[in-house]
């Protein structure tokens, strides 16, 4: 024994006539309604992506704040931060050459096992994700503006 189930929506002029219901003209009056209630949702949407916007950027602009006066209090140590961040960069270049050159020659036994994958991933990654943070956080603190009258400093020798 087979079930149906059968729903009927009223889309005429007299459903939108209804109790709670705004009333809707006719005719080029109802294109006019409905371009005006959609220009209404369109203007509440990009206010509600406006204050999404401030929302989500408070936090990096305070943060941008905080590194800001970081870097004017160390202007020195932001500059061995930037030489370091050049040089590791040439490091991170190397590695990922490497890397490239290991896929290339292994890449049938790591498509097909599933423990050279894994030693694969575990032999270069996380040295290449603790690379790569460090990358990051040097060349955060080396991005400092030119501080005006400092004396030029020697780079940074062991």
């Amino acid at each position: 024994m087979e079930h149906y189930f059968y729903s009927q929506i009223d889309v005429t002029l007299s459903a939108a006539k209804r109790p709670n219901s705004p009333v809707v003209p006719s005719g080029n009056g109802e294109l006019h309604y409905l371009m005006r209630e959609m220009l209404s949702c369109q203007m509440r949407q990009n206010e509600l992506l406006e204050e999404l916007v401030d929302q989500v950027s408070s936090g990096q602009r305070r943060r941008m704040a905080e590194l800001a006066v970081w870097k004017n209090a160390n202007p020195q140590l932001s500059r061995f931060c930037k030489t370091a961040a050049d040089r590791l960069g040439k490091v991170q270049t190397e590695f990922l050459h490497s890397i490239t050159v290991e896929i290339h020659d292994n890449f049938e036994e790591m498509a097909d096992g599933e423990y050279a994958l894994q030693e694969f991933v575990d032999r270069f990654g996380p040295r290449f994700m603790h690379l790569t943070g460090l990358l990051q956080i040097l060349t955060q603190l080396g991005n400092a503006p030119e501080v005006p009258h400092s004396p030029p400093v020697a780079p940074f020798v062991r």
